[in-house]
């Protein structure tokens, strides 16, 4: 690999300390877990590889990922884990318990003021058939690929209101500089 990295102000060179690390997942806080599991499992294809419950604390992980067809999932729930934390781009919904049952609770999306989180990405194969397979699943829209000044990125969300981002990668050469 002789790729670095781009280089810009701030930007340090990684050192020997850092080998082997990854970004392993991101987490999104969910109100109910029924309705976001339907959601990112129907609408993105996505296998939830590991229930975790911490009863004491009163919440459930849930880390999902699209796997490929030849990837090979251990069985045993002990390994399991240990294969989930150590994959690349997961998804991890974190449910604390009874938010279900509040009907005016709610998460801040992150793109509400004040502005903080922003947005998770899937890439697809065809942008334009994504499109299509969210209109006929009733997936809010906040910005589909012909509107906006970026062209041929979509944005929608998901059932707690966080923006997912969604591209497909041949279609984005020539984004910004």
């Amino acid at each position: 690999m002789n790729f670095k990295g781009e280089q810009h102000p701030g930007v340090k060179m990684p050192t020997g300390d850092t080998l082997g690390f990854r970004l392993n997942h991101t987490m999104l806080r969910v109100k109910d877990p029924e309705l976001a599991l339907a959601f990112y499992t129907r609408v993105f294809g996505m296998s939830v590889l590991r229930r975790l419950d911490f009863e004491e604390l009163g919440f459930s992980l849930y880390f999902l990922a699209r796997l490929e067809e030849e990837e090979q999932v251990p069985e045993e729930k002990g390994e399991r884990t240990v294969w989930t934390f150590s994959q690349k781009g997961l998804l991890e919904l974190t449910h604390n318990w009874g938010t279900e049952d509040q009907a005016d609770f709610a998460y801040h999306d992150g793109n509400a003021e004040p502005q903080g989180f922003g947005h998770i990405c899937f890439s697809v194969p065809n942008l334009d058939a994504a499109e299509a397979w969210f209109d006929a699943n009733d997936v809010e829209f906040i910005k589909r690929a012909d509107q906006g000044k970026m062209k041929d990125v979509v944005f929608v969300k998901d059932t707690d209101g966080y923006w997912i981002e969604v591209v497909q990668a041949d279609r984005l050469a020539a984004l910004g500089d």
